[in-house]
């Protein structure tokens, strides 16, 4: 692989190291066959245009012919009219989007929903919350998704943090984020896996997970399992976090999980260009991030035929970085990597210039990624257009496979395809059989997707 010769500042002057090249695609590609609309479909309800606080959609998931919405907020509208909801709420998924009568009243953001298997009587929720309409709930809760109320019976008590990630998969719950404690256990603590009928741990997932980001400068940060995808086959999921040790390997930032086995079993796919396993610069990669984001990999996305992961990254740029270009490492960036169980280096790393990526999704025609971010192929600058730079606001397609991440180009030519007001990111994205949907927020009172006012929070861009 080509390699290129950069310095960076050390105590005593300057050291050199050789690093391999990103191997992104340069420029743009007009728009592939199989993308999603660039146009959203209107009618879908969406957060106020103005709010002090910022509200906030945390995470979109569909069962049945039901979207659910959860995370920071007190309102929704659709057209003119607007409705109290409490940091949750459903309406339809095709057109035209009703917003259904369902409002339980939680009394602290929802970071996460799950259903168990086709079973959408019920939805486990969990974040940072103390009562689900009046009754108490700690972060944790399985609620009636015709009534709101709390399903008796199942456990609903996280201690010594929150809620991050709520997956289903097998007959198991896997619950991740910074809790020591859940349903009166401490075996694992921040990952766990429990009964979906009575909230109790079940014993699938035995990890011990630990450790937490320390270099020079860096902020506090703790130990947190964060986010998670579960791959096609339903026989693998990617795990991401604040973490350096899992399942007693080293592992750092996104780990792999084999959920076919019983227990689950960490594989071995994993990566030095994140996890540390052969140092820092200059002899080893640029694996740890800004001072200020520690825990950088925030989102991933499979492949429609899992051979290809994909990762939505924040983290400004590596903290030893002594302002060189091309830009090393995969902070801000997007990144492709083979899917293979085993030790792996990226297929393409896409640079937008310093702007925070925080949600992933793919299908055979593109990688969509949204965050902040202001331009892609911008490999050459931080925080301004360098040389070569595409506008691509808040929300760009990059082109798919191990020979991929072009930015997909407008009919224009002149920009991306995909543009959303910034806001501070979007948090999640959810792709159907019908399109994307895209969870983000109503900061600033911006409320654009694909140039149109009016989707402050949930924007969807279909198949045509």
């Amino acid at each position: 692989m080509r390699k290129l010769i950069f310095a960076v500042p050390a105590a005593a002057g300057l050291l050199a190291f050789s690093i391999p090249a990103a191997a992104a695609g340069t420029g743009g590609q007009p728009p592939p066959a199989g993308v999603v609309s660039a146009t959203p479909v209107s009618g879908t309800p969406h957060l106020p245009a103005t709010s002090s606080p910022t509200q906030q959609i945390r995470q979109l998931v569909q069962c049945g012919g039901t979207m659910y919405a959860v995370g920071s907020f007190t309102e929704v509208q659709r057209f003119t009219i607007t409705y109290p909801r409490n940091n949750i709420f459903s309406f339809s998924a095709t057109s035209p989007f009703k917003v259904t009568s369902w409002a339980p009243d939680v009394n602290g953001e929802i970071n996460s929903i799950a259903f168990n298997g086709g079973n959408c009587k019920d939805a486990y929720i969990g974040g940072q919350f103390t009562s689900v309409n009046g009754t108490a709930a700690s972060n944790f809760a399985e609620i009636d998704t015709t009534t709101g109320n709390v399903v008796p019976g199942f456990g609903d008590k996280v201690g010594g943090g929150h809620v991050d990630t709520l997956l289903a998969v097998k007959g198991h719950l896997l619950v991740g984020g910074t809790f020591t404690k859940i349903n009166g256990s401490t075996t694992d603590p921040y990952f766990a896996s429990v009964s979906p009928v009575t909230g109790k741990d079940d014993g699938f997932l035995h990890l011990n997970v630990s450790g937490h980001y320390q270099f020079h400068n860096v902020k506090r940060n703790g130990t947190e399992v964060y986010n998670q995808q579960l791959s096609h086959s339903g026989k693998l999921d990617l795990v991401e976090g604040d973490f350096t040790s899992v399942g007693g390997l080293g592992r750092q930032q996104i780990f792999m999980l084999n959920v076919a086995m019983t227990p689950a079993k960490v594989t071995g796919w994993s990566s030095p260009e994140f996890d540390g396993s052969k140092g820092e610069l200059p002899s080893g990669y640029a694996y740890q991030c800004g001072d200020s984001h520690p825990f950088y990999v925030h989102a991933a996305a499979w492949s429609p035929d899992d051979s290809t992961i994909y990762l939505a990254d924040t983290g400004v740029h590596p903290w030893n970085w002594n302002g060189s270009f091309p830009m090393v490492g995969l902070c801000d960036a997007a990144a492709a990597f083979p899917a293979n169980e085993k030790e792996v280096t990226h297929d393409w790393i896409a640079y937008d210039g310093c702007d925070s990526l925080y949600s992933a999704a793919a299908d055979a025609s593109a990688v969509y990624v949204a965050g902040h971010n202001r331009w892609f192929n911008n490999a050459n600058a931080c925080n301004v257009a360098g040389n070569g730079a595409i506008p691509a606001n808040g929300l760009a397609g990059l082109t798919t496979g191990a020979t991929g991440g072009s930015l997909i180009l407008n009919s224009g030519g002149n920009a991306g395809m995909y543009t959303r007001s910034r806001g501070h990111g979007a948090d999640d994205m959810l792709l159907t059989s019908a399109g994307l949907w895209i969870a983000s927020d109503n900061f600033g009172g911006r409320t654009e997707c694909g140039g149109v006012s009016g989707y402050a929070g949930i924007c969807f861009l279909p198949y045509n």
